[in-house]
């Protein structure tokens, strides 16, 4: 227990500065959003959404996913640093030289052929994520969440000041583009700066071995999570254009709020923290149940409010013009919580050393969508998409995940005991929800009066686990 303790104090720490980093990042990025979309046409976000499904999928294999076993390794990574470096950065050239001439093809296929420049230079920033792999895991192994916050708010000014300035200029998709490439040039140089350790190239076939046995099935999984992520994307683009693409990425944007806000800064300390927490020998729903109840007792209630006054929400917010986009975020705050879970399982297992179920749950998960999603865009457009997404995340992927955290030893009965209030307030919130949905017009009185009534009924119910946020999960796990 004494040795855990460090730990537990260092990641409570490092969650601290990870939750204010996401606020600062989110409250920034979201009014980044606001002002673009009163700029900016939805064919604008749709060819940007083109070029961000290509960057995604290259993303999730360009660095084999190696960079993960700095942070989970459990001796001195000096002796395989080196290594990770090089395959890195050669496995990421390899995959972006490809997608440069494959670019008309995917724009084609996309029904978005203007796209081909976009895709072109966006996926450059593979490169950048390649050259700065080992010092981001280095920061993430070392819980330096407060140098990150540095990091990522410099890259943001950087990007929102370049996306607005080509916006108002008339540069259209190109705003958005130079404002990730340049911004995430700036996030590489502060993470170079910042980098606990400088490790020079390398290469031990001996270690490329054990890294690639340990890597490849994570960077195959990633590839199923991209693919997962973006195969409505490809499904909406395809079949209805860049302009009702430009309509549902907003959407999914708004609906990655939570995970980016609450699950995002989890991650950054989960990962490491159950990787220390294996290596003592902790039981495994010590580790995981406390850590799951509280980021979804912050979770379920954000989701809520999302969908119960979408449509408010985007015609005040974002322009009637976007109103489409209302319709479908209800659907997808199911995806949401359910990548909220997904994540923190995936990392939990990854840090049991179980990669293989991440694989079946992502392999099984996309087949599923890959069957629903063509008949919910012939059912209902963009709303049905949406509402296949709902179906199998509910249907399909949630019994997954309960039967291999049960498999790996957390308690399935601890779980429900400890995230009954939160279910059951939100619940009683939807009630309230609905109410003033029906009774109170307006949409600026139904925004206030239900985001005020939803959370008092909501923190009526689960204020008795108030000890859980003073003793923090991770820090009690």
């Amino acid at each position: 227990m004494t040795q855990q303790q460090p730990v537990a104090a260092r990641a409570r720490r490092a969650l601290g500065w990870s939750i204010i980093n996401q606020i600062v990042g989110r409250t920034g990025t979201t009014l980044m959003g606001i002002v673009l979309a009163r700029i900016l046409l939805p064919e604008d976000y749709g060819v940007f959404a083109v070029a961000l499904v290509a960057l995604n999928g290259l993303l999730s294999m360009n660095e084999l996913g190696v960079s993960v076993a700095i942070v989970r390794w459990p001796t001195d990574v000096s002796r395989i640093a080196p290594t990770v470096k090089t395959l890195a950065l050669g496995s990421s050239a390899i995959v972006y030289i490809g997608m440069f001439f494959a670019a008309p093809q995917v724009a084609h296929l996309l029904n978005a052929p203007e796209a081909t420049g976009v895709l072109r230079v966006l996926t450059l920033a593979v490169l950048i994520d390649a050259l700065t792999a080992v010092p981001a895991a280095l920061m993430t192994r070392e819980f330096m969440q407060k140098e990150r916050l540095v990091v990522d708010t410099a890259g943001f000014v950087v990007g929102f000041a370049t996306a607005i300035g080509l916006a108002v200029a008339g540069y259209g998709p190109w705003a958005l583009v130079w404002s990730v490439l340049l911004g995430n040039v700036v996030n590489g140089l502060f993470i170079l700066k910042f980098a606990p350790i400088r490790y020079r190239w390398g290469f031990k076939r001996e270690v490329a071995r054990e890294l690639l046995a340990f890597g490849l099935p994570l960077a195959i999984a990633s590839l199923f999570v991209m693919a997962l992520l973006n195969i409505d994307y490809v499904v909406v683009g395809s079949q209805l254009g860049p302009e009702q693409l430009g309509f549902y990425l907003l959407a999914f944007n708004l609906c990655m709020w939570p995970v980016n806000m609450f699950s995002a800064p989890a991650r950054r300390v989960s990962l490491p923290l159950f990787a220390k927490l294996h290596a003592g020998k902790t039981d495994p729903s010590n580790a995981f149940v406390p850590v799951c109840s509280l980021l979804l007792l912050v979770t379920l209630p954000a989701c809520l409010l999302l969908a119960a006054f979408a449509e408010p929400l985007v015609r005040l917010v974002y322009g009637d013009i976007w109103a489409p986009a209302a319709t479908v975020l209800p659907w997808l705050m199911l995806l949401a919580l359910a990548r909220v879970m997904g994540e923190l399982v995936y990392d939990f297992l990854v840090a049991l050393g179980h990669s293989r179920p991440n694989l079946i749950i992502q392999v099984v998960w996309l087949a599923g969508l890959a069957i629903a999603l063509p008949i919910g865009i012939r059912a209902g457009g963009i709303e049905g998409v949406a509402i296949g997404h709902a179906v199998v995340a509910v249907v399909v992927v949630a019994p997954m995940y309960a039967y291999f955290l049960n498999r790996s030893g957390v308690s399935l009965r601890a779980m429900a005991s400890q995230l009954s209030r939160p279910v059951a307030g939100t619940a009683l919130a939807a009630v309230a929800s609905l109410l003033v949905g029906s009774l109170v017009p307006g949409q600026i009185a139904q925004l206030l009066l239900g985001g005020a009534l939803v959370g008092l009924v909501y923190l009526a119910i689960v204020y008795p686990m108030r000890a859980m946020l003073k003793t923090s999960a991770l820090g009690s796990a």
